[in-house]
C-alpha cells in the first residue's frame, strides 16, 4: 500500500524558497503527479503561509505564492470537526501551536506521514510517522519565494 504525505507550512516554503530538502518535496510531489501517492496539504498551512509571506514581503507576493501552491499536485484538507478535536487533544498533551496541532491531527486523520522541518512535530513522533527536513542552524529574514519553482 502506497504511503500518503501531509506537507506541514514548513514544507511549502522549503520548496519555494529552494531550501536544504527540497528535492524530497519535489519528488513527493512527483509521486502525487502520478498519482500514486496522495499529497495533502491543510487549509490551515494555506493560511500560514498567505499572512507569512504577506507579513514578510507583501500581498502581491502572498497571492503569487497561494496560486502556485494550489498548481501543485496536492489535495487541500479542509477542517472538520474530527480533526479540529483531534487537533484539540494534541494541543491538550503537547507544547504545539493551534496550526501545527491542526496539521498533526489532520496527518492523522488522513493516515500520512507528516513532512516537516518544525522541531514542535517531535513531541508527537511517537503517535504519527514524520519524515523531518533539515532544520535551519540560524534564524533569518525569510529570502524571496522563487514563484517560478515548477518549469
Amino acid at each position: 500500500m502506497a504511503k500518503n504525505y501531509l506537507l506541514d507550512t514548513s514544507a511549502i516554503f522549503v520548496y519555494t524558497k529552494s531550501e536544504e530538502g527540497s528535492n524530497k518535496i519535489e519528488y513527493l510531489l512527483s509521486l502525487g503527479e502520478k498519482g500514486t501517492h496522495t499529497i495533502y496539504l491543510s487549509l490551515i498551512s494555506l493560511m500560514e503561509i498567505y499572512y507569512i509571506t504577506w507579513q514578510s514581503k507583501n500581498e502581491s507576493l502572498a497571492k503569487e505564492l497561494i496560486a502556485l501552491v494550489k498548481a501543485l499536485p496536492l489535495q487541500l484538507v479542509e477542517l472538520n470537526e474530527k480533526i479540529v478535536l483531534a487537533a484539540g487533544r494534541i494541543k491538550a498533551n503537547h507544547r504545539l501551536s493551534v496550526a501545527d496541532a491542526i496539521i498533526a491531527a489532520t496527518a492523522i486523520e488522513k493516515d500520512a506521514v507528516l513532512v516537516h522541518k518544525d522541531p514542535e512535530f517531535e513531541s508527537i513522533s511517537e503517535y504519527i510517522e514524520i519524515l523531518t527536513l533539515p532544520y535551519k542552524t540560524t534564524k533569518k529574514d525569510a529570502p524571496d519565494h522563487n514563484l517560478t519553482r515548477r518549469s
